[in-house]
C-alpha cells in the first residue's frame, strides 16, 4: 500500500472471506490486520476511501464484542486522517456513544476510545461543538466508571478541554462534575517498577486543572472542599486547600459568597489546630487567594461589598487573641492577619489601621523583653506588607497616624538591653525608612544617632553591631543627605581619635574601637554622594599611616584594605561611583606602596608593613575590585597611565610623586620593587578583554624574565600569574604562539639550571592553568609536562600539589569576575583528557613516587562534581583507597573529602569496599594532624548511610574505637565522634 502497488479497498477486497466469515474470531483478526494497514498508511487514504471505511466501521461496531477492540483501533487510524469529509467525525462518535459500552472493555481499548476523541477534538472542533450538549454527555457515559491512572489523565485532559474550549455542557455540569470529583482527593500509590511512570502528582494535577476550571462547579465543588478540609486525612486537607487556592483566580464574589463562613470557620481551624506546617502554609494561601478574588471582584452598584465583612469576620475571630496575656494564639492570629492583609491595598488598609494600634498597645503592657519581640515581630510582618502597594497621595498612606508611635517604639525596642529585640527592632528601623516620605529629618537624625550607637556595640553585641551595619548601608542608600550630615562627621571625629591613639600606642580598646569605625565607614558607603566623602577619609587615613604619624602593623593596614575593598564592591553597580573609586583609589594605593619601595638611608618598620606579603595581598583585591566593573573606555584610558609605571616608571599622575629616586621594578629594582608587580597582575589582570594594553610585548617579556628570577619567590610568583592571566585573554594568532614559545624555552630552561627550578616550575604551572582554562590545545602538553615531573625527586610534590591548583578557582586573577576566558566544564574535560595517563603512571611509576600519583589524582577527583565522578568510581575507588594509606595528611584529607559525598550518593558501589574503608576510616581517627580526624569520623558517620545488612557485623568493632575520639584533646573532634558513634548505636534498630 506504501508503494503504491495496492490500494487500501484492494486489501478489503482481498480479505473478505475473513472479513465475511461466520466465526467471529476470524473477523476480529480480519479487521485488525486491516486497522494495523490504516494505522501505517492513514495519510495516503482518499476522501471516497475514507467514507467508505468509516462506513463500514461503523456497522462493525454491532458486531459481536471479540472484534470491538480491531475495529477501535481502525477507527483511531482513521480519526488521524486529513481527508475526512465534514459530518464523520460526528458519525463515528455518534456510533461509539450508542454501540459501545466503554467501561467493559479493556484498559487498552479504553484508552483508544479516548484517543479517538482527543483526535477528533483537535481536528474538527467545530463539528464536535454542533452536536451541542449531547457530546458533553456521550463522553459523561464514555468516562464514567473510569479506574486506570492512564486513562484517568487523558480524560482529565478532555475534561480541561471541553470546558476550556466552550463545548457546550448544557444541563449536563453538575453531571460532568460529579464524574470527575469522584476522584477527588486523589489516592494513588505507583506500583513498584511501574514502566508507565505515572505519579500521583500528574493524577492530582490533572483534576485539580478540571475542579479549578470553571466558576460553574463552584456551587459543587466549595462543600466538597470544606468537608475534605475538615476530614482527619492529612493529603485530603492539603489537597483541598491547594484546589480552593486553583480556584480563587477563576471564580468571583458570586460563587464565593454563600461559602465564605464555613471557608473562613475551616482555615481558621487548621491554622489554629493543625500539627502539620504544610497545612498552615497552605491554609494561609488559600486565604490570601480569597481576599485577593474578594478584593479584584468588579461590583455592580447595588451589590454587598463582600470584601469588608469578610475582613471583619477576620478582625472579629483574631483580634482578642493579641491581647490574651498567655500570647498562646498569638502568632497563628497574626498569620491569618497577615495573610488577608497581603491580598490588596484595600485589605491591608482595614487590617493594618484596626491591628497596628492594638499591637503598640500591647508593647507597652507588656515588660518582658521577649514578649515585646513577638509583639514587634508581628508588628514588622504588617509593616513589610505596607511595601507592597504605591500610594500616590502622601495622606493616603496608613502609616502615616502611627509613625510618631512607631518610631518611639522601635527607639524603645533599639535601647533594650535584650540583643534579640534590638535585632528585630533594627529589621524594623529599615522597613519603615523603606516606607517613602514616612520618616521626618527629625526622625532620621535620632535613626542614625541610634545606628551609629549600635555600630560601635562590644564584643559579645557582634550580631547586633553587624546588623546595624546593614540597616546603616540600606538607609543611607535612601537617605544620603542625612547621613551624611549627621553620621560621617561623628565617623570621621572617630577616625582622628584613634590616629591619636594609635599614635600613642594605646590599649587594645581603643583599636577594636578604631576598626568598628572603619567597618561602618565602608558599611554606609552605599550611595554614590556618601562614597565621595567616605573614600577621601579612608585614603586620608591610610596616608597618616604611611607618613609614620600612626604607630600601625600590619592589621591596621588591611582593616583599611578590607574597608576598601567593601566600598568598591559597593560601587560597582554604579558606572560613576565605580570609575571614581578607581580614578581616586588605585593611584593613591600605587602612590603609596611605590614610596615605601624606594631605597632609604634609615630603613623603616612602618615602610617594611606596606610591602609586606599579606598587605600586598589586601590591595591586590582592592585593585582588582576597583577595575573589574570598568567600561572598556575608561579601562583604556587607566592602562594607558598604569602600564607605563611599571614599565617606563612614570609617576607622572600619581598623588605626592615626588620620589627620591627612578621606579624600576623590571630593571635593576630593589626586592621592594619588585614586590609590587603584585598590584600591575590586580590592575591588568582585572580587565575587560577587549582592553588593549600598550606595550603588552615588552611586558610580556618582563614578566617572563622576572618570573625566572629566584632571588624573591614572591615577585616571581606574581609576574608568574600576571603572565599566564594576560595569556589566557590573548586572542589567538601569531603574537599568542610566540608568547607560548617564548613562554615553554623560559620554563625548560629554568627547569634544566638548578637554582631556578622552582621558579619555572611555578610558571609551568600557571601557563597551564590559563591553557586548560581557555582549552587551549597546549595545554595538553603542558599537562604531560607537569605529569612528567612528578616522578622528579625534588619537584614531584609540589607537582601533585599542581593539580589542586589546576582544578580550583583562584581569588586574584584567572577568575570570571576578572573577565578570564573560562570555559564552562574545564574541569570535566581535563579529568577526561587527563586522569587515565595519571592512573596508567600511578602503575608505573616506582614505589617511592606512587604517592606523588596519588596526591595529584586525589586532588583531580576532590574538586571534580560528583555526578561525572559516579559512573568511573567502580575503575577509580581501588585508588583513592591506597591514597588513605599514603602518609601524607594532605593527601588523606583531600581523598576523605572526596570519599565522603560518595558514601551518600554511590552506597551499592562503596558497600562491596566496606570491610576496607571501615579499617581505613579508624586508623585516621587517631591522625596527628585534627582536620584528618575529623574528616574521617564524618566518613564514619557517612558509612551508616549504606545498606544496613552490610553494616551490621562491623557494629561492635566500631563502637568500640570510636569511644577512644570521644576523648579527644579538640572539641570538633569529640562533636564528630559523639555524632558518628550515635549513628553506628542506632544501625538496625525500628525505624532507624
Amino acid at each position: 500500500v506504501k508503494s503504491g502497488s495496492y490500494t487500501v479497498l484492494q486489501v478489503v477486497e482481498a480479505l473478505g472471506s475473513s472479513l465475511e466469515s461466520p466465526e467471529p474470531r476470524t473477523r476480529a483478526r480480519g479487521i485488525q490486520l486491516l486497522s494495523q494497514v490504516l494505522l501505517q498508511c492513514y495519510s495516503l487514504l482518499l476522501e471516497k476511501e475514507v467514507v467508505h471505511l468509516i462506513l463500514f466501521y461503523e456497522n462493525r461496531l454491532k458486531d459481536h464484542h471479540l472484534v470491538i477492540p480491531s475495529v477501535l483501533q481502525g477507527l483511531r487510524a482513521l480519526s488521524l486522517c486529513v481527508a475526512l469529509p465534514p459530518g464523520l467525525a460526528v458519525s463515528v462518535l455518534k456510533a461509539i456513544f450508542q454501540e459501545v459500552h466503554v467501561q467493559s472493555l479493556l484498559q487498552v481499548d479504553r484508552h483508544t476510545v479516548y484517543s479517538i476523541i482527543t483526535n477528533f477534538m483537535r481536528t474538527r472542533e467545530e463539528e464536535l461543538k454542533g452536536l451541542g450538549a449531547d457530546f458533553t454527555f456521550g463522553f459523561i457515559q464514555v468516562m464514567d466508571g473510569e479506574k486506570d491512572p492512564r486513562n484517568l489523565l487523558v480524560a482529565f485532559r478532555i475534561v480541561h478541554d471541553l470546558i476550556s474550549r466552550d463545548y457546550s455542557l448544557g444541563p449536563f455540569v453538575e453531571e460532568l462534575f460529579e464524574v470527575t470529583s469522584c476522584y477527588f482527593p486523589i489516592d494513588f500509590t505507583p506500583p513498584p517498577n511501574d514502566p508507565h511512570g505515572i505519579q500521583r502528582e500528574d493524577l492530582i494535577l490533572s483534576l485539580r486543572a478540571v475542579l479549578a476550571s470553571t466558576p460553574r462547579f463552584a456551587e459543587f465543588l466549595l462543600p466538597l472542599l470544606i468537608e475534605k478540609v475538615d476530614s482527619e486525612i492529612l493529603s485530603a486537607k492539603l489537597d483541598s486547600l491547594q484546589t480552593l487556592n486553583a480556584c480563587c483566580t477563576v471564580y468571583g464574589q458570586k460563587e464565593l459568597k454563600d461559602f465564605l463562613p464555613s471557608l473562613w470557620a475551616s482555615i481558621r481551624r487548621e491554622v489554629f489546630q493543625t500539627a502539620s506546617e504544610r497545612v498552615e502554609t497552605e491554609g494561609l494561601a488559600a486565604l490570601l487567594s480569597l481576599t485577593t478574588c474578594l478584593s479584584c471582584s468588579v461590583l455592580r452598584a447595588d451589590a454587598e461589598d463582600l470584601l469588608d465583612s469578610f475582613l471583619s469576620n477576620i478582625l472579629q475571630d483574631c483580634r482578642h487573641h493579641l491581647c490574651e496575656p498567655d500570647m498562646k494564639l498569638v502568632w497563628p492570629s497574626a498569620k491569618l492577619l497577615q495573610a488577608a492583609a497581603g491580598a490588596s491595598a484595600r485589605a491591608c488598609d482595614h487590617i493594618t489601621s484596626s491591628v497596628l494600634p492594638l499591637l503598640m498597645d500591647q508593647f507597652h503592657k507588656h515588660s518582658q523583653s521577649n514578649q515585646r519581640r513577638t509583639i514587634l515581630e508581628m508588628i514588622l510582618g504588617f509593616l513589610k506588607l505596607q511595601q507592597k502597594w504605591n500610594y500616590e497621595d502622601k495622606d493616603e498612606r496608613p502609616l502615616s497616624g502611627f509613625k510618631d508611635q512607631l518610631c518611639s517604639l522601635v527607639f524603645m525596642a533599639l535601647t533594650d538591653p535584650s540583643i534579640q529585640l534590638q535585632l528585630v527592632g533594627i529589621r524594623t528601623l529599615t522597613v519603615l525608612g523603606a516606607q517613602p516620605g514616612l520618616l521626618s529629618s527629625g526622625d532620621l537624625e535620632l535613626v542614625v544617632g541610634h545606628l551609629y550607637r549600635l555600630s560601635f556595640l562590644e564584643e559579645d553585641s557582634q550580631s547586633c553591631r553587624l546588623a546595624a551595619l546593614e540597616a546603616s548601608g540600606a538607609l543611607a542608600a535612601l537617605y544620603p543627605v542625612a547621613f551624611s550630615s549627621h553620621l560621617i562627621p561623628k565617623l570621621a571625629e572617630e577616625l582622628h581619635r584613634g590616629e591619636s591613639d594609635l599614635a600613642i600606642g594605646d590599649e587594645p580598646t581603643k583599636c577594636s574601637q578604631h576598626l568598628r569605625c572603619l567597618q561602618a565607614l565602608s558599611a554606609v558607603s552605599t550611595h554614590p554622594s556618601i562614597v565621595k566623602e567616605t573614600l577621601p577619609l579612608l585614603l586620608q587615613h591610610l596616608w597618616q599611616v604611611n607618613k609614620g604619624n600612626v604607630v600601625a602593623g600590619s592589621t591596621e593596614v588591611i582593616a583599611i584594605c578590607q574597608s576598601l575593598q567593601q566600598v568598591a564592591e559597593k560601587c560597582q553597580q554604579d558606572p560613576e561611583s565605580c570609575w571614581y573609586f578607581h580614578e581616586t583609589t588605585v593611584p593613591c594605593l600605587l602612590a603609596l606602596t611605590v614610596q615605601a619601595s624606594m631605597p632609604e638611608k634609615e630603613p623603616s618598620v612602618l615602610r617594611k608593613v606596606l610591602l609586606e606579603e599579606v598587605v600586598l595581598a589586601a590591595m591586590v583585591s582592592v585593585i582588582g575590585t576597583a577595575t573589574t566593573h570598568l567600561s572598556p573606555e575608561l579601562a583604556a584610558q587607566s592602562v594607558t597611565r598604569i602600564v607605563p609605571l611599571f614599565l617606563d616608571g612614570n609617576t607622572s599622575f600619581l598623588p605626592e610623586n615626588s620620589f627620591p629616586s627612578r621606579f624600576q621594578p623590571f630593571q635593576d629594582g630593589s626586592s621592594g620593587q619588585r614586590r609590587l608587580i603584585a598590584l600591575l597582575m590586580a590592575f591588568v589582570c582585572s580587565l575587560p578583554r577587549n582592553v588593549e594594553i600598550p606595550q603588552l610585548n615588552q611586558l610580556m617579556r618582563e614578566l617572563l624574565e622576572l618570573s625566572c628570577c629566584h632571588g624573591c619567590p614572591f615577585s616571581s610568583t606574581a609576574a608568574a600569574k600576571c603572565f599566564a592571566g594576560l595569556l589566557n585573554k590573548h586572542p589567538a594568532g601569531q603574537q599568542l604562539d610566540e608568547f607560548l614559545q617564548l613562554a615553554v624555552d623560559t620554563v625548560e630552561n629554568g627547569l634544566g639550571s638548578k637554582p631556578s627550578r622552582s621558579q619555572a616550575f611555578t610558571l609551568l604551572l600557571w601557563v597551564t592553568k590559563a591553557l586548560v582554562l581557555r582549552y587551549h590545545p597546549l595545554s595538553s602538553c603542558l599537562t604531560a609536562r607537569l605529569m612528567g615531573l612528578l616522578s622528579d625527586p625534588e619537584l614531584g610534590p609540589a607537582a601533585a600539589d599542581g593539580f589542586s591548583l589546576l582544578m580550583s578557582d583562584c581569588t586574584d586573577v584567572l577568575t570570571r569576575a576578572g573577565h578570564a576566558d573560562v570555559r564552562i566544564m574545564f574541569r570535566q574535560r581535563f579529568f577526561t583528557d587527563n586522569v587515565p595517563a595519571l592512573v596508567q603512571g600511578f602503575h608505573a611509576a616506582p614505589q617511592d613516587v606512587k604517592p606523588n600519583y596519588l596526591k595529584g589524582l586525589s586532588h583531580v577527583l576532590n574538586r571534580l562534581p560528583k555526578p561525572v565522578l559516579l559512573p568511573e568510581l567502580p575503575t577509580l575507588l581501588s585508588l583513592l583507597l591506597e591514597a588513605l594509606s599514603c602518609p601524607d595528611s594532605v593527601v588523606q584529607l583531600s581523598t576523605l573529602s572526596c570519599l565522603q559525598p560518595l558514601l551518600l550518593e554511590a552506597p551499592q558501589v562503596m558497600s562491596l569496599h566496606v570491610e576496607t574503608l571501615v579499617t581505613k576510616f579508624l586508623n585516621l581517627s587517631s591522625s596527628p594532624s585534627m582536620a584528618v580526624r575529623i574528616a574521617a569520623l564524618q566518613c564514619m558517620h557517612a558509612l551508616t548511610h549504606l545498606p544496613t545488612p552490610v553494616l551490621l557485623p562491623y557494629k561492635p568493632q566500631v563502637i568500640r574505637a570510636l569511644a577512644k575520639p570521644l576523648d579527644d584533646k579538640k572539641r570538633l573532634v569529640r562533636k564528630e565522634a559523639v555524632s558518628a558513634r550515635g549513628e553506628w548505636f542506632l544501625l538496625g534498630s525500628p525505624g532507624s
